[in-house]
Protein backbone atom coordinates (compact mmCIF):
# COMPACT_ATOMS: atom_id res chain seq x y z
CA UNK A 1 0.00 0.00 0.00
CA UNK A 2 2.50 2.64 0.94
CA UNK A 3 4.73 1.22 -2.50
CA UNK A 4 1.78 2.02 -4.42
CA UNK A 5 0.91 5.75 -2.26
CA UNK A 6 4.76 6.76 -2.79
CA UNK A 7 4.18 5.73 -6.89
CA UNK A 8 1.06 7.91 -7.05
CA UNK A 9 3.11 11.01 -5.44
CA UNK A 10 5.56 10.65 -8.17
CA UNK A 11 5.21 13.18 -10.98
CA UNK A 12 5.06 12.43 -14.38
CA UNK A 13 8.57 14.93 -14.50
CA UNK A 14 10.38 12.89 -11.84
CA UNK A 15 9.25 9.70 -13.34
CA UNK A 16 10.65 10.93 -17.12
CA UNK A 17 13.81 12.15 -15.03
CA UNK A 18 14.64 9.42 -13.22
CA UNK A 19 14.51 6.82 -16.26
CA UNK A 20 16.44 9.33 -17.94
CA UNK A 21 19.16 9.41 -15.40
CA UNK A 22 19.20 5.33 -15.18
CA UNK A 23 18.97 4.73 -18.59
CA UNK A 24 22.20 7.55 -19.11
CA UNK A 25 24.05 6.16 -16.28
CA UNK A 26 23.39 2.14 -17.61
CA UNK A 27 24.22 2.96 -21.45
CA UNK A 28 27.69 4.57 -20.19
CA UNK A 29 28.68 2.25 -17.74
CA UNK A 30 27.80 -0.48 -20.31
CA UNK A 31 29.63 1.25 -22.58
CA UNK A 32 32.67 2.27 -20.56
CA UNK A 33 32.85 -1.29 -19.05
CA UNK A 34 33.43 -3.13 -22.31
CA UNK A 35 35.51 -0.19 -23.85
CA UNK A 36 38.15 -0.45 -20.78
CA UNK A 37 37.79 -4.40 -20.92
CA UNK A 38 38.45 -4.13 -24.87
CA UNK A 39 41.35 -1.83 -24.50
CA UNK A 40 42.62 -3.55 -21.18
CA UNK A 41 42.98 -6.13 -23.52
CA UNK A 42 44.11 -5.07 -25.90
CA UNK A 43 46.96 -3.16 -24.35
CA UNK A 44 48.50 -6.18 -22.48
CA UNK A 45 48.25 -8.06 -25.41
CA UNK A 46 51.36 -5.26 -27.23
CA UNK A 47 52.47 -5.10 -24.12
CA UNK A 48 53.51 -8.65 -23.89
CA UNK A 49 53.82 -9.28 -27.25
CA UNK A 50 56.66 -6.79 -26.69
CA UNK A 51 58.22 -8.66 -24.00
CA UNK A 52 58.31 -11.95 -26.22
CA UNK A 53 59.73 -10.34 -29.09
CA UNK A 54 62.78 -8.83 -27.09
CA UNK A 55 63.20 -12.22 -25.74
CA UNK A 56 63.10 -13.90 -28.53
CA UNK A 57 65.55 -11.51 -29.62
CA UNK A 58 67.90 -11.82 -27.15
CA UNK A 59 68.16 -15.68 -27.18
CA UNK A 60 68.95 -15.53 -31.03
CA UNK A 61 71.62 -12.96 -29.44
CA UNK A 62 72.96 -14.94 -26.60
CA UNK A 63 73.79 -18.14 -29.35
CA UNK A 64 77.07 -17.56 -29.98
CA UNK A 65 77.77 -16.48 -26.35
CA UNK A 66 76.43 -19.66 -24.86
CA UNK A 67 78.27 -21.53 -27.15
CA UNK A 68 82.03 -20.21 -26.77
CA UNK A 69 80.90 -19.18 -23.09
CA UNK A 70 81.70 -15.48 -23.36
CA UNK A 71 79.87 -14.26 -20.23
CA UNK A 72 81.08 -10.23 -21.38
CA UNK A 73 79.53 -10.91 -24.64
CA UNK A 74 76.42 -12.11 -23.09
CA UNK A 75 76.44 -9.37 -19.90
CA UNK A 76 76.21 -6.44 -22.70
CA UNK A 77 73.21 -8.24 -23.91
CA UNK A 78 71.30 -8.65 -20.84
CA UNK A 79 72.40 -4.82 -19.90
CA UNK A 80 70.98 -3.26 -23.07
CA UNK A 81 67.69 -5.52 -21.78
CA UNK A 82 67.63 -3.88 -18.61
CA UNK A 83 67.81 -0.56 -20.25
CA UNK A 84 63.82 -0.83 -20.64
CA UNK A 85 61.57 0.57 -18.14
CA UNK A 86 59.78 -2.35 -17.63
CA UNK A 87 62.76 -5.31 -17.17
CA UNK A 88 63.38 -6.03 -13.73
CA UNK A 89 66.05 -8.79 -14.78
CA UNK A 90 68.02 -10.99 -17.18
CA UNK A 91 68.99 -14.71 -16.25
CA UNK A 92 71.43 -16.61 -19.03
CA UNK A 93 71.99 -20.85 -18.59
CA UNK A 94 73.69 -23.18 -20.81
CA UNK A 95 72.55 -26.29 -21.78
CA UNK A 96 73.78 -28.06 -17.97
CA UNK A 97 71.36 -24.94 -15.95
CA UNK A 98 74.64 -23.22 -15.12
CA UNK A 99 73.91 -19.53 -14.75
CA UNK A 100 76.19 -17.74 -17.26
CA UNK A 101 74.39 -14.08 -16.43
CA UNK A 102 72.43 -12.95 -13.70
CA UNK A 103 71.46 -9.08 -13.58
CA UNK A 104 68.71 -7.89 -11.83
CA UNK A 105 67.79 -4.07 -11.05
CA UNK A 106 65.35 -2.93 -8.41
CA UNK A 107 61.79 -1.59 -9.62
CA UNK A 108 58.53 -1.74 -8.43
CA UNK A 109 56.55 -5.18 -9.06
CA UNK A 110 54.70 -7.09 -9.62
CA UNK A 111 56.45 -9.13 -11.57
CA UNK A 112 55.62 -11.66 -14.58
CA UNK A 113 58.62 -14.36 -16.10
CA UNK A 114 58.84 -15.40 -19.72
CA UNK A 115 61.37 -18.10 -20.80
CA UNK A 116 62.92 -19.12 -24.11
CA UNK A 117 65.07 -21.55 -25.31
CA UNK A 118 68.25 -21.17 -27.25
CA UNK A 119 68.60 -23.66 -29.96
CA UNK A 120 72.12 -23.77 -32.22
CA UNK A 121 70.93 -22.55 -35.62
CA UNK A 122 72.96 -23.80 -38.83
CA UNK A 123 73.15 -23.35 -42.51
CA UNK A 124 74.74 -24.64 -45.38
CA UNK A 125 77.47 -22.41 -44.78
CA UNK A 126 77.93 -22.46 -41.50
CA UNK A 127 81.89 -23.92 -40.65
CA UNK A 128 82.14 -27.02 -39.07
CA UNK A 129 83.74 -25.63 -35.83
CA UNK A 130 80.56 -24.23 -34.58
CA UNK A 131 78.90 -27.66 -34.69
CA UNK A 132 81.66 -29.12 -33.33
CA UNK A 133 82.18 -26.57 -30.14
CA UNK A 134 78.87 -28.38 -28.72
CA UNK A 135 78.46 -31.48 -30.25
CA UNK A 136 75.33 -31.17 -31.10
CA UNK A 137 73.18 -31.69 -34.32
CA UNK A 138 70.88 -29.04 -36.08
CA UNK A 139 68.64 -27.05 -34.35
CA UNK A 140 69.39 -28.22 -30.95
CA UNK A 141 68.64 -27.11 -27.48
CA UNK A 142 71.83 -25.20 -26.02
CA UNK A 143 71.21 -23.11 -23.57
CA UNK A 144 68.01 -20.94 -21.81
CA UNK A 145 66.62 -16.77 -21.45
CA UNK A 146 64.98 -16.05 -18.96
CA UNK A 147 63.60 -12.14 -18.63
CA UNK A 148 61.67 -11.00 -15.53
CA UNK A 149 59.15 -7.90 -16.16
CA UNK A 150 57.35 -5.66 -13.95
CA UNK A 151 53.70 -5.13 -14.90
CA UNK A 152 53.07 -2.09 -12.63
CA UNK A 153 53.17 0.07 -15.40
CA UNK A 154 50.21 -1.53 -17.49
CA UNK A 155 48.55 -1.69 -14.36
CA UNK A 156 48.68 2.20 -13.37
CA UNK A 157 48.18 2.99 -17.14
CA UNK A 158 44.50 1.19 -16.75
CA UNK A 159 44.01 2.65 -13.47
CA UNK A 160 44.59 6.29 -14.94
CA UNK A 161 41.62 4.68 -17.71
CA UNK A 162 39.43 3.92 -15.19
CA UNK A 163 39.88 7.10 -13.57
CA UNK A 164 39.27 9.58 -16.30
CA UNK A 165 36.58 7.11 -18.03
CA UNK A 166 34.49 7.67 -14.43
CA UNK A 167 35.20 11.65 -14.16
CA UNK A 168 34.15 11.83 -18.08
CA UNK A 169 31.03 9.19 -17.45
CA UNK A 170 30.02 11.81 -14.53
CA UNK A 171 30.40 14.64 -16.49
CA UNK A 172 28.34 13.30 -19.30
CA UNK A 173 25.91 12.08 -16.97
CA UNK A 174 25.21 15.38 -15.10
CA UNK A 175 25.45 16.94 -18.43
CA UNK A 176 22.79 14.81 -20.11
CA UNK A 177 20.19 15.16 -16.89
CA UNK A 178 20.57 18.68 -16.97
CA UNK A 179 19.76 19.08 -20.43
CA UNK A 180 16.89 16.49 -20.45
CA UNK A 181 15.78 18.06 -17.04
CA UNK A 182 14.95 20.78 -19.45
CA UNK A 183 13.34 19.10 -22.47
CA UNK A 184 11.14 17.02 -20.36
CA UNK A 185 9.88 20.38 -18.03
CA UNK A 186 8.79 21.15 -21.75
CA UNK A 187 6.98 18.42 -22.53
CA UNK A 188 5.39 17.96 -18.88
CA UNK A 189 4.33 21.95 -18.53
CA UNK A 190 1.41 21.28 -21.42
CA UNK A 191 0.53 18.17 -19.88
CA UNK A 192 -0.01 20.23 -16.06
CA UNK A 193 -2.15 22.78 -18.61
CA UNK A 194 -4.13 20.23 -19.30
CA UNK A 195 -5.05 19.35 -16.25
CA UNK A 196 -6.12 22.32 -15.45
CA UNK A 197 -7.79 22.78 -18.26
CA UNK A 198 -9.95 19.91 -16.95
CA UNK A 199 -10.03 20.52 -13.24
CA UNK A 200 -12.18 23.82 -14.43
CA UNK A 201 -14.13 21.98 -16.60
CA UNK A 202 -15.04 19.71 -14.11
CA UNK A 203 -15.80 23.26 -11.82
CA UNK A 204 -18.76 23.85 -14.64
CA UNK A 205 -16.70 25.63 -16.90
CA UNK A 206 -17.54 24.28 -20.24
CA UNK A 207 -16.63 27.32 -22.34
CA UNK A 208 -12.70 26.93 -21.73
CA UNK A 209 -10.57 25.25 -24.20
CA UNK A 210 -7.02 23.78 -23.81
CA UNK A 211 -4.32 25.78 -25.32
CA UNK A 212 -2.03 23.88 -28.26
CA UNK A 213 1.40 22.08 -27.36
CA UNK A 214 4.71 23.68 -28.54
CA UNK A 215 5.33 20.26 -29.58
CA UNK A 216 3.11 18.31 -32.43
CA UNK A 217 2.24 15.55 -30.23
CA UNK A 218 1.31 17.51 -27.52
CA UNK A 219 -0.58 19.98 -29.80
CA UNK A 220 -2.64 16.96 -31.44
CA UNK A 221 -3.46 16.26 -27.55
CA UNK A 222 -4.99 19.71 -27.05
CA UNK A 223 -7.32 19.30 -30.39
CA UNK A 224 -8.14 15.91 -29.17
CA UNK A 225 -9.27 17.44 -25.95
CA UNK A 226 -11.33 20.54 -27.32
CA UNK A 227 -13.11 18.04 -29.78
CA UNK A 228 -13.99 15.88 -27.33
CA UNK A 229 -15.36 18.88 -25.36
CA UNK A 230 -17.42 19.84 -28.46
CA UNK A 231 -18.40 16.63 -28.78
CA UNK A 232 -19.89 17.07 -25.10
CA UNK A 233 -21.26 19.85 -26.27
CA UNK A 234 -23.15 18.73 -29.19
CA UNK A 235 -24.32 15.99 -27.18
CA UNK A 236 -25.97 17.55 -25.01
CA UNK A 237 -28.18 19.90 -27.38
CA UNK A 238 -28.72 16.20 -29.00
CA UNK A 239 -30.14 14.69 -25.01
CA UNK A 240 -33.57 15.81 -25.75
CA UNK A 241 -33.84 14.30 -29.64
CA UNK A 242 -32.58 10.88 -27.79
CA UNK A 243 -34.90 10.80 -25.59
CA UNK A 244 -37.45 11.53 -28.02
CA UNK A 245 -36.20 9.09 -30.62
CA UNK A 246 -36.64 6.58 -27.50
CA UNK A 247 -39.83 7.39 -27.03
CA UNK A 248 -41.05 6.74 -30.42
CA UNK A 249 -39.06 3.27 -30.81
CA UNK A 250 -41.41 2.25 -27.43
CA UNK A 251 -44.69 3.48 -29.24
CA UNK A 252 -43.17 1.54 -32.46
CA UNK A 253 -42.87 -1.50 -30.26
CA UNK A 254 -46.28 -1.21 -28.87
CA UNK A 255 -47.36 -0.76 -32.70
CA UNK A 256 -45.50 -3.79 -33.96
CA UNK A 257 -47.41 -5.45 -30.61
CA UNK A 258 -50.94 -4.48 -32.08
CA UNK A 259 -49.61 -5.56 -35.86
CA UNK A 260 -48.97 -9.12 -34.54
CA UNK A 261 -52.78 -9.08 -33.44
CA UNK A 262 -54.22 -7.83 -36.35
CA UNK A 263 -51.96 -10.30 -38.34
CA UNK A 264 -53.30 -13.32 -35.98
CA UNK A 265 -57.08 -11.73 -36.37
CA UNK A 266 -56.26 -11.88 -40.43
CA UNK A 267 -54.62 -15.39 -40.85
CA UNK A 268 -57.36 -16.84 -39.38
CA UNK A 269 -60.20 -15.62 -41.54
CA UNK A 270 -57.87 -15.79 -44.56
CA UNK A 271 -57.60 -19.69 -44.68
CA UNK A 272 -61.39 -19.33 -44.42
CA UNK A 273 -61.84 -17.35 -47.13
CA UNK A 274 -59.02 -19.99 -49.11
CA UNK A 275 -61.28 -22.77 -48.01
CA UNK A 276 -64.38 -21.29 -49.40
CA UNK A 277 -62.88 -20.89 -52.27
CA UNK A 278 -62.07 -23.86 -52.65
CA UNK A 279 -65.85 -25.33 -51.88
CA UNK A 280 -67.06 -22.80 -54.39
CA UNK A 281 -64.61 -24.31 -57.03
CA UNK A 282 -66.05 -27.90 -56.51
CA UNK A 283 -69.64 -26.83 -56.10
CA UNK A 284 -69.99 -24.16 -59.17
CA UNK A 285 -67.37 -26.75 -61.67
CA UNK A 286 -65.60 -23.50 -62.09
CA UNK A 287 -62.61 -24.24 -64.58
CA UNK A 288 -59.90 -24.03 -63.13
CA UNK A 289 -57.80 -21.83 -65.44
CA UNK A 290 -60.56 -18.97 -64.61
CA UNK A 291 -58.40 -15.66 -64.70
CA UNK A 292 -60.47 -13.48 -61.70
CA UNK A 293 -60.85 -16.68 -59.14
CA UNK A 294 -56.95 -17.65 -59.82
CA UNK A 295 -55.51 -14.37 -59.06
CA UNK A 296 -57.72 -14.09 -55.91
CA UNK A 297 -56.35 -16.82 -55.11
CA UNK A 298 -52.94 -15.78 -55.63
CA UNK A 299 -53.29 -13.11 -53.69
CA UNK A 300 -54.24 -14.71 -50.89
CA UNK A 301 -51.42 -17.19 -50.83
CA UNK A 302 -49.02 -14.03 -50.81
CA UNK A 303 -51.07 -11.87 -48.53
CA UNK A 304 -50.64 -15.26 -46.14
CA UNK A 305 -47.24 -15.58 -46.82
CA UNK A 306 -46.45 -11.71 -45.96
CA UNK A 307 -48.54 -12.33 -42.78
CA UNK A 308 -46.43 -15.76 -42.02
CA UNK A 309 -43.22 -14.22 -42.87
CA UNK A 310 -43.91 -11.06 -40.69
CA UNK A 311 -45.18 -13.07 -37.49
CA UNK A 312 -42.03 -15.66 -37.66
CA UNK A 313 -39.73 -12.53 -37.92
CA UNK A 314 -41.40 -10.34 -35.11
CA UNK A 315 -41.19 -13.01 -33.10
CA UNK A 316 -38.37 -14.70 -33.71
CA UNK A 317 -38.10 -18.82 -32.24
CA UNK A 318 -35.31 -19.22 -29.39
CA UNK A 319 -32.68 -21.67 -30.96
CA UNK A 320 -32.01 -24.97 -30.21
CA UNK A 321 -28.60 -25.26 -30.59
CA UNK A 322 -26.97 -28.74 -30.99
CA UNK A 323 -23.98 -30.00 -32.69
CA UNK A 324 -24.15 -29.87 -36.84
CA UNK A 325 -22.43 -30.61 -40.08
CA UNK A 326 -22.55 -27.31 -41.47
CA UNK A 327 -21.53 -28.88 -44.69
CA UNK A 328 -24.14 -31.83 -44.64
CA UNK A 329 -26.56 -28.89 -43.97
CA UNK A 330 -25.95 -26.71 -46.35
CA UNK A 331 -26.18 -29.74 -48.97
CA UNK A 332 -29.74 -30.33 -47.60
CA UNK A 333 -30.83 -27.36 -48.18
CA UNK A 334 -29.44 -27.10 -51.55
CA UNK A 335 -30.88 -31.03 -52.62
CA UNK A 336 -34.53 -29.93 -51.41
CA UNK A 337 -34.43 -26.41 -52.77
CA UNK A 338 -33.34 -28.19 -56.11
CA UNK A 339 -36.44 -30.65 -55.94
CA UNK A 340 -39.17 -28.04 -54.78
CA UNK A 341 -38.12 -25.16 -57.31
CA UNK A 342 -35.29 -26.24 -59.22
CA UNK A 343 -36.07 -25.88 -63.38
CA UNK A 344 -33.94 -26.94 -66.33
CA UNK A 345 -33.05 -23.02 -66.90
CA UNK A 346 -31.98 -22.91 -63.53
CA UNK A 347 -28.89 -24.72 -62.34
CA UNK A 348 -26.83 -24.82 -58.93
CA UNK A 349 -23.51 -25.48 -58.79
CA UNK A 350 -22.17 -26.27 -55.12
CA UNK A 351 -18.65 -26.70 -53.73
CA UNK A 352 -18.46 -28.09 -50.25
CA UNK A 353 -15.74 -29.76 -48.58
CA UNK A 354 -16.35 -33.60 -47.80
CA UNK A 355 -14.55 -33.29 -44.41
CA UNK A 356 -17.16 -31.97 -41.15
CA UNK A 357 -17.29 -28.43 -39.89
CA UNK A 358 -19.49 -29.56 -36.44
CA UNK A 359 -20.27 -26.08 -34.36
CA UNK A 360 -23.45 -25.34 -32.28
CA UNK A 361 -26.08 -24.89 -34.53
CA UNK A 362 -30.05 -24.59 -34.85
CA UNK A 363 -31.13 -27.15 -37.71
CA UNK A 364 -34.09 -25.85 -38.47
CA UNK A 365 -33.63 -21.88 -38.53
CA UNK A 366 -30.42 -21.81 -39.77
CA UNK A 367 -31.55 -23.72 -42.93
CA UNK A 368 -34.66 -21.98 -43.45
CA UNK A 369 -32.31 -18.77 -42.83
CA UNK A 370 -29.76 -20.11 -46.11
CA UNK A 371 -32.87 -21.33 -47.92
CA UNK A 372 -33.97 -17.51 -47.63
CA UNK A 373 -30.45 -16.36 -49.16
CA UNK A 374 -30.42 -19.07 -52.26
CA UNK A 375 -33.84 -18.55 -53.08
CA UNK A 376 -33.24 -14.55 -53.68
CA UNK A 377 -30.13 -15.73 -55.73
CA UNK A 378 -32.43 -17.99 -57.80
CA UNK A 379 -35.18 -15.23 -58.08
CA UNK A 380 -32.35 -12.60 -59.22
CA UNK A 381 -31.78 -14.81 -61.49
CA UNK A 382 -35.03 -15.14 -62.54
CA UNK A 383 -34.57 -19.19 -62.72
CA UNK A 384 -32.52 -19.28 -65.29
CA UNK A 385 -28.66 -19.23 -65.55
CA UNK A 386 -26.44 -20.73 -62.65
CA UNK A 387 -26.30 -20.02 -58.63
CA UNK A 388 -22.51 -20.47 -57.11
CA UNK A 389 -22.91 -22.12 -53.51
CA UNK A 390 -18.93 -22.59 -52.41
CA UNK A 391 -18.09 -23.30 -48.64
CA UNK A 392 -14.38 -22.14 -47.29
CA UNK A 393 -13.30 -23.42 -43.84
CA UNK A 394 -10.11 -21.28 -41.84
CA UNK A 395 -9.23 -22.88 -38.69
CA UNK A 396 -12.45 -22.43 -36.77
CA UNK A 397 -14.26 -20.33 -39.14
CA UNK A 398 -16.65 -21.49 -41.64
CA UNK A 399 -16.98 -18.95 -44.86
CA UNK A 400 -20.29 -19.71 -46.95
CA UNK A 401 -20.94 -17.27 -50.08
CA UNK A 402 -23.80 -17.44 -52.53
CA UNK A 403 -23.32 -15.99 -55.76
CA UNK A 404 -25.96 -15.03 -58.44
CA UNK A 405 -25.95 -13.63 -62.05
CA UNK A 406 -28.52 -11.59 -61.61
CA UNK A 407 -28.44 -7.55 -61.46
CA UNK A 408 -26.21 -7.10 -58.85
CA UNK A 409 -27.03 -4.62 -55.73
CA UNK A 410 -26.69 -0.74 -55.95
CA UNK A 411 -24.52 0.95 -53.89
CA UNK A 412 -26.98 2.97 -52.24
CA UNK A 413 -29.23 -0.56 -51.46
CA UNK A 414 -26.23 -1.98 -49.75
CA UNK A 415 -26.68 -0.55 -46.48
CA UNK A 416 -30.39 -0.97 -46.16
CA UNK A 417 -30.05 -4.91 -47.68
CA UNK A 418 -31.01 -6.19 -44.42
CA UNK A 419 -33.60 -3.93 -43.10
CA UNK A 420 -37.67 -5.60 -42.33
CA UNK A 421 -39.73 -4.62 -45.70
CA UNK A 422 -36.69 -2.95 -47.81
CA UNK A 423 -37.36 -4.73 -51.01
CA UNK A 424 -36.63 -3.87 -54.63
CA UNK A 425 -38.53 -6.83 -56.04
CA UNK A 426 -42.32 -5.73 -57.09
CA UNK A 427 -44.12 -8.75 -54.95
CA UNK A 428 -41.39 -8.62 -52.38
CA UNK A 429 -41.61 -8.80 -48.81
CA UNK A 430 -38.44 -7.57 -47.94
CA UNK A 431 -38.23 -9.63 -44.64
CA UNK A 432 -36.16 -12.92 -46.33
CA UNK A 433 -33.26 -11.59 -46.08
CA UNK A 434 -34.19 -9.73 -42.78
CA UNK A 435 -34.79 -12.80 -41.38
CA UNK A 436 -31.81 -14.63 -42.53
CA UNK A 437 -29.63 -11.43 -41.43
CA UNK A 438 -31.35 -12.44 -38.06
CA UNK A 439 -30.73 -16.19 -37.68
CA UNK A 440 -26.91 -15.43 -38.53
CA UNK A 441 -26.57 -12.85 -36.02
CA UNK A 442 -28.12 -15.50 -33.52
CA UNK A 443 -25.73 -17.94 -34.35
CA UNK A 444 -22.54 -15.40 -33.20
CA UNK A 445 -21.98 -15.16 -36.67
CA UNK A 446 -22.74 -12.04 -39.80
CA UNK A 447 -23.85 -11.71 -43.03
CA UNK A 448 -22.32 -9.22 -45.29
CA UNK A 449 -22.64 -8.77 -49.47
CA UNK A 450 -19.71 -8.74 -51.63
CA UNK A 451 -18.71 -8.01 -55.82
CA UNK A 452 -19.29 -10.05 -57.68
CA UNK A 453 -16.88 -11.31 -60.23
CA UNK A 454 -18.24 -9.69 -63.17
CA UNK A 455 -22.11 -8.98 -62.66
CA UNK A 456 -24.45 -10.42 -60.03
CA UNK A 457 -24.58 -10.44 -56.17
CA UNK A 458 -22.40 -12.36 -53.83
CA UNK A 459 -23.80 -12.90 -50.47
CA UNK A 460 -21.08 -13.90 -47.54
CA UNK A 461 -22.29 -16.25 -44.40
CA UNK A 462 -19.79 -16.17 -41.46
CA UNK A 463 -19.96 -18.65 -38.78
CA UNK A 464 -17.77 -20.05 -35.75
CA UNK A 465 -17.07 -22.85 -33.69
CA UNK A 466 -17.62 -23.19 -30.22
CA UNK A 467 -18.54 -19.12 -30.13
CA UNK A 468 -21.92 -18.91 -29.56
CA UNK A 469 -22.84 -19.05 -25.73
CA UNK A 470 -22.17 -15.28 -25.03
CA UNK A 471 -23.79 -13.78 -27.70
CA UNK A 472 -27.05 -16.24 -27.38
CA UNK A 473 -27.34 -14.92 -23.29
CA UNK A 474 -27.35 -11.58 -23.96
CA UNK A 475 -29.87 -11.81 -26.84
CA UNK A 476 -31.94 -14.01 -24.45
CA UNK A 477 -31.30 -10.90 -21.79
CA UNK A 478 -32.47 -8.53 -24.53
CA UNK A 479 -35.53 -10.56 -24.85
CA UNK A 480 -34.41 -11.20 -28.79
CA UNK A 481 -36.11 -14.84 -28.62
CA UNK A 482 -38.99 -16.39 -26.95
CA UNK A 483 -40.20 -20.42 -26.90
CA UNK A 484 -40.77 -22.25 -29.65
Amino acid sequence: MSIRFFSQRIGIHARIMSAAVILICATVLTLGYFGVTLINGFLTQRFNQRIHFMTQYLALNSELGILIDEQTLLKGLAANMLKEDDIRGVEIQDRGGRILVNEVRQIKGPFDTVERKVFLSSTESSPPWITGLSGNSDHEYIGLVRVTYSIQGIEDLMREMTRRFVATALVLTILAGMIFYFISRSLVSPVISLAETARKISMGNRTIRAQSGTTPEIAKLADAFNEMLDSLARGRKTLIQAHEKMTRQETLAEVGKFSMMIAHEVKNPLGIIKSALEMLKTDLNIPRDNIPLNYAEEEIVRLNTLIESFLIFSKPARPKFEQTDLNRMVEQVIMGFEIQHGTDQLEIVSDIPAAPFTAKADFDLLSRGIGNIIKNACEANKQTGKVAVTVQIRGNKWILRVRDQGPGIKAADKKHIFEPFFTTKAKGTGLGLAFADQVVKAHGGSITTEDAEGRGACFVITLFSGRLEQQIEAMEENGRFTDR
